[in-house]
């Protein structure tokens, strides 16, 4: 699904590189969590996968085109925009130029929000929003569904229904997922493979092989 060659990247264009000759592999219909300390350019390495960023060199091949991405709750919304679920949808389908009026129930049903979609999204719980960004990820019905921190400042009751949604869409509907991760747990609990960054590098283990390194 994703195929990485010796990728060098950094944010001066010098040394030191913050990504340094990595090489991954990384199949289709396996879940994979990137874990590392801050500063070990998890999302840096997503940002270059999503062509949000360009590579100093090397190559990044997808085998998909139909990618969805969930960034970090805080990046890039603005609670209080006084706008609903349907609404917020509705633009989505206008960028995906999707023509199909049930795909914004579909995504949402997918999540188990369909009845939310009349709802202001400043009016919901933080675990309520991340399922709606889920479900805008959803509406062009990727392959590959990209998450950058999806338990970040949410209650654990709805971390759970959230983990829970991720992992059925990757074991029932054979959806892809990478997900930039800081709940261990969850990677440990869901994943099929951990990408381990550090030092510039990011190394793949089948998930059975890292919890032996533990």
């Amino acid at each position: 699904m994703i195929q990485i060659r010796n990728l060098i990247f950094s944010y001066t264009g010098n040394t030191p590189y913050i990504l340094d000759k990595i090489n991954l592999n990384i199949m289709e219909r396996s879940y994979v969590s990137i874990l590392g300390e801050n500063g070990s350019a998890k999302t840096t390495l997503v940002k270059l996968i999503l062509n949000l960023l360009k590579p100093l060199s090397g190559i990044i091949t997808l085998d998909t085109e139909k990618i969805g991405y969930v960034p970090q709750r805080v990046e890039n919304f603005n609670s209080q925009f006084p706008i609903t679920v349907s609404e917020m949808l509705k633009c989505h389908m206008k960028v995906l130029k999707l023509k199909n009026s049930r795909s914004i129930l579909n995504s949402l049903e997918a999540v188990g929000m369909e009845n939310f979609k009349n709802t202001l999204i400043g009016d919901m719980s933080g675990g309520q929003q991340q399922k709606i960004f889920i479900a805008r990820a959803l509406m062009g019905n990727p392959k590959l569904l990209i998450l950058d921190e999806p338990s970040t400042g949410i209650d654990i009751q709805s971390q759970q229904e959230i983990y829970s949604i991720i992992k059925h869409l990757n074991l029932h509907l054979g959806i892809t997922v990478l997900a930039v991760e800081h709940n261990l747990k969850a990677a440990l609990d869901n994943s099929t493979h951990i990408c381990l960054m550090e030092n510039g590098s990011a190394t793949l283990y089948p998930i059975d092989e890292y919890k032996e390194m533990l």
